[in-house]
């Protein structure tokens, strides 16, 4: 696609998000709605709908070469990706579910469920800053040292046991009888052909025999080769299987993806080209237009005093740096307003502090009696929750119509910056920096003025009062800092050596592999709760762990996630969707599990000091995330013999206490991993985990992806040979890390090869899964109600349950009307 295409994607995107802020800033607010059915079928609506700008948001940023119009529209991005984040938010408070099937809104606005996906955009790590990457570099350089020091010990000094010694020495004398097994049926078959071939070839009809049976056998085989291309053609006629040629890369996709790495280059070169123009034409304009601009501003300044002193008799105060200085004259007001509004700001400012106390009791008061009566919402209507995102994106979509949606640009045709809009930018830079200059000159005169005319003297200017601190409140301790004299370096080198700062597997969210739910909304419409999909769970964690942590002005105003407790079976990709996160967000890796932290700080100083480090590491190195594999043990009712040693409940405590400090500024995320939860303190951990992710096995859809892209990966064949559809059938219940063991262990360099002869079949996966046990709908059952008896679990029954009471009771009144 060339670049016009793409700016065509960007204005179908910003055609699309005019059309969404005219719905949900409307010139007159949008009354409360009292059914729950309707207000989350409005959200979902917008969610929807989002997500598509966002979709196309992203595309543009990523391939478009414009600085200028990739800097708005990265504005635009984040506005957007913050907009989703909060509807998702709300969509959860409403169904009381992280799960949501939307299909009639799909189908009403002829979508697919491919549409739902959400994007995870290129500049989270391809357009990090310098400092970041450096810091990142300084890591990785850390990491890579400790790795080879690591293979240096273990080649050096690795003991053999007595067990290992024992195992290889097995091996080999079975594999010497193995050979020698072979030799002897080798010698015993070769010698009772030798006796066959002399018996059968005494006469001619021998000769005969043998010459039909080959013939017999050729033409046999020719046959059954015509018949199978005949057969392979007409599948490829009538769509059913996909013509050969499509499977290898054609050239169109090799010149794709020549296209994008060149646009990857012209992006950095007009983006050099752009910063060197601004410090260029800043200079400019600070060199010739300075003292015009002091000038002009003086004038005004001057102007603005004597309407002052012919309209009030007296010459007015001089705005302080707090109000705005001199910018608050330059707005449209006459002399007679700016004193009132001058005046006002310092009356609110009194009065507000009296003020908040009673808005503070009030509050309190309100909140008191809101406790315990769940359908209070519902009997005033419900309303969307304020946004932090809205004012921005309708800012930046007003810039859009200004600039960009009109503008010829047939001859920029390199798609290089606009230099008349870099002066109008650098412009009001400038006037900033000659109003604080003049500012200062003027305050002068103003008060030579009044020493001259009203013989005034001039006193020390009155500011805004500083608000004084309640005596009752108190005052957040500051965390503090027990390595004060510490370089980043040599504290990244300790928790190397530690084992608590670990490297990312290479893993990405596209490798989480899955289908969708499609029966979602008909066994919803039927009050039966479906088992999400792997897909489902892909988005949620997209929503929840990458936006957020790759973009710090979203994690600053968006809804604070601060932790995630992953809940499933051994096998279903809890561990690869860690590092899936960390490597579509840069983001920095600490292990705190109950295995990596056993023996290593001991006491309450070692404890404290362990985790300051990692806390302290983290917000440097942001984003962060800390992992807590086999979260229960922190949470155990009781701790079992055989695990007292690694003191799993030494963090309970103290871990809490470090989440609170978290700020919306520090992106750094804690995700918890466990496979049983049903041996935990529920309560402690709901405390300690802001959502709750449960991820199931896999069903049929996402069984049969997995068979067919693993064994593809592995660098397999799937042919007619190999029944997938029964392969998926006899494998439910199987976790997609046992199928990766299954295939890995069948599909070898030396059956590759062997493809040709012997192509894979599905009995050739059964054994190996014979060694493995699947996960029963028993212990799948058992994390279900588990998951029910969480906060938000506790919620969608005790909401179910006014359903059925609510119906209860259109039954009965019905019934008494027919009486």
């Amino acid at each position: 696609m060339s670049q016009s295409s793409y700016n065509q994607v960007w204005k179908d995107a910003m055609s699309e998000l005019s059309s969404l802020l005219a719905e949900e800033l409307p010139p007159v607010p949008i009354p409360p709605q009292r059914d729950r059915v309707v207000f989350f079928q409005r959200l979902a609506t917008l969610y929807v709908r989002y997500v598509q700008v966002f979709r196309q948001l992203e595309e543009a940023h990523n391939m478009l070469v414009h600085p200028q119009k990739r800097r708005l529209i990265l504005l635009l991005l984040k506005g957007v990706m913050g907009r989703v984040l909060e509807l998702k938010y709300e969509m959860v408070e409403k169904e009381f579910s992280e799960y949501h099937y939307v299909d009639d809104i799909l189908h009403a606005l002829k979508l697919t469920p491919p549409a739902l996906e959400i994007p995870i955009p290129y500049f989270f790590v391809g357009e990090r800053s310098k400092e970041t990457e450096e810091r990142k570099t300084m890591v990785l350089d850390v990491l890579n040292l400790a790795d080879g020091s690591k293979d240096l010990d273990t080649s050096m000094d690795k003991v053999m046991t007595e067990a290992e010694a024992i195992k290889i020495i097995q091996m080999v004398e079975r594999a010497w009888q193995g050979r020698i097994r072979a030799k002897l049926n080798k010698d015993v078959r070769f010698s009772n052909f030798d006796r066959r071939h002399r018996a059968k070839s005494a006469g001619s009809a021998f000769n005969e025999l043998a010459a039909i049976r080959i013939q017999k056998i050729w033409k046999g085989y020719l046959q059954r080769k015509k018949t199978r291309i005949a057969r392979d053609e007409e599948m490829i006629f009538l769509g059913m299987v996909m013509d050969p040629k499509y499977q290898t890369p054609l050239q169109a996709e090799i010149d794709a993806q020549a296209i994008d790495t060149s646009i990857r280059v012209r992006q950095k070169k007009h983006e050099e080209v752009y910063l060197n123009a601004i410090d260029a034409i800043l200079k400019q304009i600070r060199e010739l237009e300075w003292n015009d601009m002091a000038k002009t501003m003086k004038n005004q300044i001057r102007q603005w005093f004597y309407e002052c002193r012919n309209t009030t008799g007296l010459f007015p105060d001089y705005p302080t740096v707090e109000e705005g200085g001199s910018a608050i004259i330059f707005a449209e007001k006459t002399p007679q307003q700016l004193v009132e509004e001058i005046a006002l700001q310092e009356e609110e400012a009194a009065s507000k502090s009296k003020a908040k106390g009673k808005d503070d009791k009030k509050a309190k008061d309100k909140k008191d009696k809101g406790k315990g009566k769940g359908a209070e919402d519902d009997d005033e209507g419900l309303t969307m929750m304020p946004s932090a995102f809205l004012s921005e994106l309708e800012v930046a979509n007003k810039r859009y119509e200004e600039v960009w949606k009109t503008r010829n640009e047939s001859e920029n045709f390199t798609q290089i910056h606009e230099v008349e809009l870099i002066k109008e930018e650098m412009r009001k830079i400038v006037e900033e920096e000659v109003r604080l200059q003049v500012d200062e000159e003027m305050r002068e005169e103003l008060a030579e003025l009044k020493l001259a005319v009203d013989k005034e003297k001039p006193g020390k200017q009155k500011g805004p009062k500083k608000k004084k601190g309640s005596k009752g409140g108190k005052k957040k301790k500051k965390e503090k800092d027990l390595t004060p004299d510490r370089t980043l370096e040599s504290l990244c080198e300790e928790l190397v050596q530690q084992g608590l700062l670990k490297r990312a597997k290479n893993f990405r969210m596209q490798d989480f592999l899955g289908d969708y739910n499609y029966l979602g909304t008909t066994l919803r419409q039927n009050d039966i709760e479906p088992m999400p999909s792997l897909l489902d769970v892909r988005q949620v964690l997209s929503l929840y762990g990458i936006l957020p942590l790759g973009a710090p002005e979203v994690h600053e105003k968006a809804p604070l996630i601060k932790s995630i407790l992953l809940v499933g079976p051994a096998g279903v990709g809890k561990s690869m969707l860690v590092h899936a996160i960390c490597q579509e967000t840069g983001a920095t890796m600490f292990d705190l599990s109950p295995y990596s932290t056993a023996g290593k700080y001991p006491g309450k100083p070692g404890l404290a000091m362990m985790l300051h480090m990692v806390f302290k590491v983290a917000r440097l190195l942001q984003p962060s995330v800390i992992w807590i594999q086999d979260a229960e043990k922190m949470f155990y009712k009781k701790v079992p013999k055989d695990e007292e040693q690694l003191e799993p409940r030494r963090l309970k405590k103290d871990l809490p206490k470090c989440l609170k400090l978290i700020k919306p500024e520090d992106r750094v995320l804690i995700i918890g991993t466990t496979k049983g939860p049903q041996n935990s303190d529920l309560k402690s951990m709901c405390k300690m985990y802001g959502k709750i992710i449960l991820i199931p096995r896999p069903d049929y859809g996402s069984r049969y992806i997995l068979w067919e892209k693993l064994i593809k990966k592995q660098g397999g064949k799937i042919t007619n040979a190999l029944d997938l559809t029964s392969l998926t059938k006899v494998t439910d219940g199987y976790t997609p890390g046992q199928m990766v063991q299954v295939i890995s262990s069948v599909v070898t360099k030396d059956r590759i090869n062997d493809l040709t002869k012997h192509p894979l079949t599905a009995d050739d996966f059964i054994v190996p899964l014979g060694k493995f046990e699947p996960v029963l709908q028993k212990e799948e059952e058992a994390l279900k109600s588990w998951y029910a008896k969480t906060p938000l679990g506790k919620r969608r029954i005790k909401a179910a349950a006014e359903k059925e009471d609510a119906l209860l009771k259109a039954k009965d009144a019905k019934t008494k009307k027919k009486k």
